[in-house]
This record gives structure tokens, C-alpha cells and sequence, in this order.
């Protein structure tokens, strides 16, 4: 036979049939080869079956078409022994059958370059090892591969097409890496890999397989990076079961940056891209794990990703466009996380979330839904942070239920139902939730809580908030701009408490009170309804305290028959009537006070309450007020000239704050030299009028920004010394060209007053990155005013001292117009105690001194962290304890009226601290009256009063 070498000295055998001095069959070459020898094969189709025991090459000559095709329905055509190590060089292997194998690697090591099967199946077991490039496997059965090895396979630029079965099934220990792959038309899953497996597919294509993409199960698993699985008949990738993904490897964390370099555990897919999938793109459930980030899901007959069962789905800047069912669907107790994620076009909703599963989704987009953006049942938990979602003919966020809602600066807009609806008994938390362009604001009619801050609803089609019968609600420090109707309605058997809230523009009324329902409301702000101010239906009650009403079309409140809310110290201006009510109404009127108004039940601001004027704004009747009575004039005629002295001592008779009395008194000596100054014809100092306040909440900053107004306008400085508070809400608007205009409208409501700007910093936030914050554009339009009417306005800006600093560095103009600052400090415990007895004496209570000393106690042990509000806590600790003696006393048939007065040691809320020193006269279990009888100390509603 003839033989030569190779450059590197291995012998080479030729295989030739016909030709003089070659090997007619492979058989013949290989058993006459050495180890490390080379067959060398001319063109053309070997019928053989070869089993390879040693180190050897075949390599078709010169480029031709080899083809090794065993006998039908015999053994493999090749077969690689435990031992042997194999290279093929364009050799095609055909098997005796298409549902057997064509080629069994049972141990050893083979590397094949270009060729590959063209019937029968790849198998590769035990702890056979293979490197592939540039094959090409088809017309398989059953599979078109199948790897159960210890050893590592790759598959590089290989083409695995028109398997009727699964295309690789993976199973065992195997370790499986694809590069640059196709793998198309397979019937059944196109990669299906079980037990514990790991698979790595890098820049492949999984097309067109008639089942799932990808099925994944037991504890397999696999990294996916830049692949594409496009048009299967199933799911794109299924997961039955995972490992988890390791805690210490989770590329959730680190999205975009890196990606791991092998599959430790879980399914990772980065940069891919799963289209036209029959089913969900992403089905995961059992206690599968994935993560995908940076991905493409569209075009799916199904949800974009599924979370079922107890399964774990993350997503990291992922798009999903255009899906037959919800976008994001979590059930059982799945727990599904996305951030930077982006949904469009899902011809159901963008999330849905039922059974007990937990829902995690930030900085995120959800728009154009058929149904409602997110929707959220049975006991599902959702927390959405920094999301915008909108466009849609439904609700923007619906809850039903017992769902939870946690959202953080959501954002939702062009709803045609509400941007926010609660039913069942579904809870919800927002902070900062917009709401822009919805039919319905936020409508609230379940049973569990709701907690709403900083919300706003802006051009509402219909209500701004409404509230129906269920759980309690509470509202705090909200904006309703322009409403279609009502901006706050409360119906019958709703608990709300609303504070700090502000309607403007509202073509129906501010406030709208069912029948039977009685909310708590203050701070409530209410500018230019298209209808009332507040209207309280029949039988309507309530507590409304501390509100401002100021241009409604119709009178500012008005009471329906039989209606008996408390109206303290409610501001009524510029309307034509303060108060109109129905037969049978019977208001509780305290310190109500009207500006500008033409029929006037109560007196102008500082104007004396004579009793004919009490008398009619209490009555049941809605007839005007006695004649005479300051209400016939007082409305119209501009406010008495203050004494300054008796300013003075109104300020000084404020508890505590002796650093601020000494500096307003200073600023009040300073401002009377300069008019003397001037008197003389002398040269004025130059004088800035404008002050920062700086201290914690509730330490009396609005009260003597107040104050210094009227004073002011008693030195002569000012014209009218009014006060108008804003904050950022009031400021700055949402659009381009909105905030100059909303800045400039607030400006000009203080003329001739203050403009006291509440946490003004929220307009110069400390490592705020700019972006689209129109705050800026408030700041600057600002500082030209006050510069454009420095004689008519006083800005006062008021905040926390460390953030207040950093404001006024923010901006030189700022800093050139406000450098005197007042530090407000917090209030010791002496001063909490005089200010409850304050409260208590302006309400016709008395306090014992048992009651006294455990109040101090009391606050010495309150936490003074950042929930603690100083007076306003105080205030709460005053009203708590009326509640208590309230329940307390009402165990009595016929209480005294010393009963009704006194607040005792028992009123005072309890605190859970040890050792707490309570006097023994009025010790609980003890009768204060020292007769001795038991006495049960009595609890408020829901239990012992807490401090808030």
C-alpha cells in the first residue's frame, strides 16, 4: 500500500477504491493505521460501519464529498471508543435509520470540521468529549442530538435542521456549548435540556420548532447570550424547573456590564430576542429561575413572560411589544422583578398578577394596553416604582381583591377609566402618584387601606379622588388641577381623612360630602370651583378645619338638610357667598373667617365675632346674617390697622422660639430706623426683607410667617400683610411653557403680602441630576419677580436647615436676595406641655396635674426622629387625649360637667416605654375621684392611642 507523511512526520494512508496502491475501504485505512496516523479519503459514499479505538484522522481529499453510510436498520456508522481520540475533516455520516443513531460517540475525544449526518441522530454519552465546527446535522427522528456526557461539547457554526423530534435534547451531567448555531424546523422543542445540565448558547437561532424554543426542567441550566428563537409553535423558552440562580452570581444586579462566562445555575438570557412564539414568549413555573436583560419579546401568542407556581422571573431593560395575553403574568406565589423594562402594544393587560404572587417593577414603561395597565388580584403584592404607563381605553392601575399596592412616583396618563381603582378589599400605599388626562382620578371604594401622599391628578375628566364605602383612607399633601367635576368626593360609609390638600379649578365643587358620610379634613385648599367650595349632602357630617376657599361660582359651603359638619376656622375670599345651607342644617362654627365676599355670614379676618353673627352661622336656616352684625360690611372693607405693639406681644406670647423673637424684634427696630432714616431725607441701608426659616416641621414657621406679615404691614412696609403658602407642587408645572405662568399666578396672589414657600429645597434637590425638572425654570422666574416687585411681595422660604442651605447655594440670585436666616429650634418637653394646655384651654378643657406630669413623661420619651412634628405633634397628642376621655366619660350615664372638662392622667396616649413614671393620683386602676372603686382604663377606638 502506499502511504507518505504530513509535515509533521504522521504517516498518511489514502483510501481509494480502484486506484493502484490505496485502501479500497475505510475499514482497511484504519486498521492498518498507527496511532496519530491519517486517512486520507478520495470522494464518493462508503457503505461501513466504523468503530474508532485508536488516534486518528479522516480527512477527505482534496475537498471532495465524503459520505460513510452504514447499512439500513444496522449499527451507527461511526462509532469513537472509551480511549480513542478522532478528528473528521469533511466527512458526512449517514445512519442505517432515521429514529437511530447515526453516530455514537460512546467515550473518547472527536473533533469534526464541516460535513456531519444526513440521517440518523448524534449521539454523544458517557464521557465522550466533541468539538463541532461549521457541520451539518439533518433528517433525524426522534432527535437530532442527544448529549448525555460528562465530557464537554461545542457546536460552533453548525446548522441542526428538520428533526421530527426534539433538535438536542441534553440531559445528565452534560456541560453543552453552541456558537454562532442554528437549529431549525425541529417538530417537537427545538433545545431541550433535563436533570442536571448546563447548556451556553451564544449568537444561535432557534426557528420555527413546532413545540417550545427552549424547554428547560429538573435542575438544568443555561446562559443565553445574543440568540434568537423565533416562531415556535409553543412558548420560545419553557421552564418547568431550574436551579436557582446562584446569589453571588445574579447578573440581575449587573445588567449590561458583564455577562458570566458559563451556566452556574438558572436560565440567563442577555441581548436576545424571542418573536412570534405561538404561546408566552417566557414561561417559567415549578421553581424555575430566570433572568433576562437586555431582551426583545414580541409578536408572542401568548403573555410576553409568565411567573407560575413558586417560580423567580427578573427582568433588566427588556422590551415586550405587541402580545395576544398580559404582558407580565404572575400567579401562585411566583415573584417577578423588572426594572428598566419597557411594554407596548399588549392586546390584554401590561401586567396582570393574581393568586399570592409578588410583583416588583422600577423605572419601567407600560402603554398602550387594550386592558388595563396593571391589573392586580386575589392577594397579589405589586409595588411599582418610578413607573409611566398609559394609553389605554381601561384603568391605568386596577386592584381588586385582596391585592396590595406599594407605588412610589408613578406616573399614569390618558386612562379612559381611573388612573387608580380599588375594589374588593384591595389596599393600596402611594407616594407621589400622577395622574394626567384619566376619566377618574383615583377612585378608592374597597376594604382594605389606603394611604395616598404627594398625589396629584391633573385635567381629570370626571373626579379628582373619590372615596366609597370600605376601609379607612387617608390623603395628605395632594393637588387636584382642574377636574371635570368634583376634586375630592367622599360617599356614604367612607373613613377618609384628608389634609394639606389643594383643588384648583374644578368645573364642579372642591369637596363633595355624600349622605352619611363624615370625613376628617384640614389644610384643605380650595381655588376658583366651577360650583361650591364644599358641599356637605343631607345628613352629611364631618370635621373640616384650618381651609381656605377662594373664588367659587357658587357659595363657598353649602350644607344640605340636616347636615352637621364642624367648620373651624374655614377662610372664605372673593365670593359671593360664604355659606348657604338647607331646612334642618345644623353646623358647628368655629373662628370662620370671609374676605371680599358680598352676602357674608362670617366676619372678615381680625374683624371681631359678635354673637348675632355666631347665632346665624350656626343656625339651621340658610337666611342672611342679623343686621348690623360685622357680616353686612366687614367682607368688603379692607383689614383694620394692626397695632405693631400688639403684634409684638402676640408674638411674644407664642411658647417658645425665643431666638426667632429676638431676631423678628431686631428686623422690626431695623425697619423703623430705616423709615426715620428716610423721614430725614437720609440715605436708606440697604434692607432685604425676605428671610429663610429654617427648622424641623411643626415648630411654628407658618404661624410667624404670618405674623411677620400683618407686622409689616403695621411698620407700613407692606400693603395688605396677607399670606399665601405654596411649595413645589404650586410652582412648577409639568409641560414646557407651564411653570413661568403657574409661578407668576402664585407670585401675584401675595402682592401686598407674604409668599411663604413650604420645603422649598424640593426645588433645588441635592444631587439632582436636571434632566426634564422644570423646577429651575421656577427658581429663575421667581428671583425676577421679587426683583420686579421688591417693594410689594416678601418671600419667606422655609425647610429643613441642612437642605434650606444647599437651596440658597443652588442659585446666585437666590443667595444675593435671602441672607438672613431664623433657626426655629424643636420645641424641649415644657414647651409640648404648654402647648397641649393651650389647645386644651381654647377648647374649654382643663388638664389635673397628675395629667400634667405624665404628659411630660410623655414626651420625654416620644421619639424625636423624623416623624416627630413638634407643635403639630402636640396637637395630635391634645386630640388623642380628648378621644380618650371621650370614651372614657361616655361609661358614665350622667357625667358632671367637671367630667366633661377634665383631662386626666388616663387620657394621656400610652407610650411603650419602661419604668414610666406615673403619679399616684391618678394611677390606672385607680378612681381619680379617690373613692376607690375599680376603674378600667379605657381604651380609644382600635385600641390604645399611639403618638402619630
Amino acid at each position: 500500500m502506499t502511504t507518505d507523511q504530513t509535515a509533521a512526520g504522521a504517516v498518511v494512508h489514502h483510501v481509494a477504491p480502484g486506484r493502484a496502491g490505496a485502501h479500497a475501504t475505510l475499514a482497511a485505512a484504519l486498521h492498518a493505521a498507527a496511532p496519530g496516523d491519517e486517512v486520507r479519503v478520495a470522494a464518493g459514499t462508503y457503505e461501513e460501519s466504523l468503530r474508532v479505538d485508536r488516534d486518528v484522522t479522516l480527512r477527505a481529499l482534496d475537498g471532495g464529498t465524503v459520505t460513510l453510510a452504514a447499512p439500513e436498520g444496522g449499527a451507527p456508522a461511526l462509532e469513537v471508543l472509551p480511549g480513542a481520540r478522532l478528528t473528521l475533516d469533511g466527512v458526512t455520516v449517514r445512519g442505517g435509520a432515521a429514529d437511530r443513531p447515526a453516530v455514537l460517540l460512546s467515550g473518547g475525544v472527536t473533533h469534526w470540521h464541516g460535513g456531519g449526518t444526513d440521517r440518523g441522530r448524534l449521539e454523544v454519552l458517557r464521557d465522550a468529549a466533541l468539538t463541532m465546527t461549521g457541520a451539518r446535522l439533518t433528517g433525524a427522528a426522534l432527535a437530532g442530538a442527544l448529549i448525555r456526557t460528562t465530557g464537554a461539547v461545542r457546536l460552533t457554526d453548525c446548522v441542526l435542521e428538520g428533526a421530527q423530534g426534539t433538535g438536542v435534547v441534553v440531559g445528565g451531567d452534560s456541560r453543552l456549548e453552541m456558537t454562532g448555531s442554528r437549529i431549525r424546523g425541529a417538530t417537537g422543542s427545538g433545545v431541550r435540556v433535563r436533570e442536571n445540565a448546563r447548556v451556553v448558547l451564544r449568537d444561535c437561532l432557534i426557528d420555527g420548532a413546532g413545540r417550545s424554543g427552549l424547554l428547560f426542567e429538573d435542575g438544568s441550566a443555561a446562559l443565553l447570550v445574543d440568540c434568537r428563537v423565533r416562531d415556535c409553535g409553543g412558548e420560545a423558552v419553557r421552564v418547568l424547573d431550574s436551579s436557582p440562580v446562584p446569589r453571588d452570581d445574579d447578573p440581575y444586579e449587573t445588567a449590561g456590564s458583564a455577562t458570566p462566562a458559563e451556566a452556574r445555575g438558572g436560565l440567563l438570557l442577555y441581548g436576545c430576542e424571542l418573536t412570534g412564539s405561538g404561546a408566552d414568549a417566557l414561561h417559567v413555573a415549578g421553581s424555575g429561575d430566570a433572568v433576562l436583560a437586555g431582551c426583545v419579546l414580541r409578536d408572542g401568542g401568548g403573555s410576553g413572560a409568565t411567573a407560575g407556581e413558586r417560580a423567580r422571573v427578573r427582568l433588566a431593560d427588556t422590551r415586550i411589544v405587541r402580545t395576544a395575553s398580559a404582558a407580565l403574568t404572575a400567579h401562585g406565589s411566583a415573584r417577578l422583578e423588572a426594572r428598566g423594562t419597557t411594554v407596548r402594544d399588549s392586546a390584554a393587560n401590561g401586567l396582570l398578577a393574581t393568586g399570592s404572587a409578588a410583583v416588583r417593577i422600577t423605572d419601567a414603561e407600560v402603554t398602550d394596553c387594550r386592558f388595563s395597565a396593571v391589573h392586580a388580584g386575589g392577594a397579589a403584592e405589586v409595588t411599582l416604582t418610578r413607573l409611566r404607563a398609559g394609553r389605554t381605553p381601561e384603568h391605568g392601575l386596577h386592584a381588586v381583591a385582596d391585592s396590595r399596592l406599594t407605588l412610589t412616583e408613578v406616573h399614569l396618563t390618558d386612562c379612559g377609566m381611573s388612573g387608580l381603582d380599588l375594589s374588593g378589599a384591595a389596599g393600596a400605599e402611594a407616594a407621589e402618584l400622577s395622574v394626567v388626562r384619566c376619566r377618574n382620578g383615583v377612585v378608592a371604594g374597597s376594604g382594605g387601606p389606603v394611604r395616598l401622599t404627594g398625589c396629584t391628578v391633573t385635567d381629570a375628566e370626571r373626579a379628582g379622588f373619590s372615596f366609597g364605602p370600605g376601609g379607612a383612607a387617608e390623603l395628605a399633601e395632594g393637588r387636584v388641577l382642574r377636574a371635570g367635576t368634583a376634586g375630592l368626593v367622599v360617599q356614604d360609609g367612607a373613613t377618609v381623612r384628608a389634609r394639606d390638600v389643594e383643588i384648583t379649578e374644578a368645573a364642579g365643587s372642591g369637596m363633595v360630602v355624600a349622605a352619611g358620610a363624615a370625613p376628617h379634613a384640614s389644610g384643605i385648599r380650595v381655588v376658583r370651583p366651577g360650583k361650591n367650595g364644599l358641599i356637605v349632602d343631607a345628613k352629611g357630617a364631618g370635621v373640616f378645619e384650618d381651609c381656605e376657599i377662594t373664588g367659587p361660582g357658587y357659595p363657598a359651603v353649602h350644607l344640605g338638610e340636616a347636615a352637621t359638619p364642624v367648620l373651624t376656622r374655614i377662610r372664605v375670599q372673593d365670593a359671593d357667598a360664604d355659606l348657604s345651607t338647607g331646612d334642618g342644617a345644623g353646623p358647628e362654627v368655629r373662628d370662620c373667617v370671609s374676605w371680599q365676599v358680598k352676602d357674608a355670614h362670617w366676619p372678615a379676618p381680625m374683624a371681631p365675632v359678635p354673637a348675632a353673627a355666631t347665632a346665624t352661622a350656626t343656625a339651621a336656616s340658610g337666611g342672611a346674617p342679623a343686621a348690623g352684625s360685622a357680616g353686612d360690611t366687614a367682607t368688603t372693607a379692607p383689614p383694620a390697622e394692626e397695632d405693631l405693639d400688639e403684634l409684638l406681644g402676640e408674638l411674644h406670647q407664642l411658647i417658645g422660639l425665643d431666638r426667632v423673637k429676638q431676631d423678628v424684634a431686631s428686623l422690626v427696630k431695623l425697619m423703623r430706623m430705616v423709615q426715620r432714616r428716610e423721614a430725614a431725607g437720609l440715605a436708606a441701608p440697604p434692607l432685604s426683607r425676605h428671610l429663610v426659616f429654617a427648622g424641623n416641621p411643626g415648630t411654628g414657621k407658618t404661624t410667624v410667617a404670618r405674623l411677620y406679615g400683618r407686622i409689616l404691614a403695621a411698620v407700613g412696609l407692606l400693603e395688605r400683610g396677607h399670606l399665601v403658602e405654596a411649595d413645589r407642587s404650586a410652582l412648577v408645572g409639568e409641560y414646557v411653557g407651564h411653570t413661568g405662568p403657574k409661578t407668576q399666578r402664585v407670585f401675584m396672589e401675595a402682592m401686598g403680602g407674604v409668599l411663604f414657600i413650604d420645603e422649598a429645597y424640593s426645588l433645588a434637590p441635592a444631587h439632582s441630576s436636571g434632566g426634564n425638572d422644570f423646577a429651575q425654570e421656577a427658581i429663575a422666574t421667581l428671583v425676577k419677580l421679587m426683583e420686579d416687585h421688591r417693594d410689594a411681595v416678601v418671600v419667606i422660604v422655609a425647610g429643613y436647615p441642612a437642605e434650606m442651605e444647599h437651596f440658597i447655594d443652588s442659585n446666585p440670585g437666590l443667595a444675593s436676595r435671602f441672607n438672613r436666616t431664623l433657626l426655629f429650634e424643636d420645641y424641649d418637653t415644657e414647651d409640648l406641655v404648654r402647648i397641649v394646655e393651650q389647645h386644651a384651654a381654647a377648647h374649654q378643657y382643663e388638664l389635673t396635674d397628675a395629667a400634667r406630669a405624665t404628659l411630660g413623661a410623655y414626651f420625654d420619651h416620644v421619639p424625636r426622629d423624623g416623624r416627630f412634628g413638634n407643635g403639630r405633634s402636640a396637637r395630635q397628642t391634645f386630640q388623642a387625649m380628648t378621644e380618650r376621655q371621650a370614651y372614657r366619660v361616655a361609661e358614665n350615664d350622667a357625667p358632671s360637667e367637671a367630667d366633661l372638662r377634665t383631662l386626666s392622667q388616663l387620657d394621656v396616649p400610652e407610650l411603650d416605654v419602661p419604668d414610666l413614671d406615673v403619679p399616684e393620683p391618678d394611677r390606672p386602676g385607680t378612681d381619680p375621684s379617690g373613692t376607690g372603686a375599680p376603674q378600667p382604663l379605657p381604651a380609644g377606638p382600635g385600641g390604645p392611642v399611639r403618638p402619630a
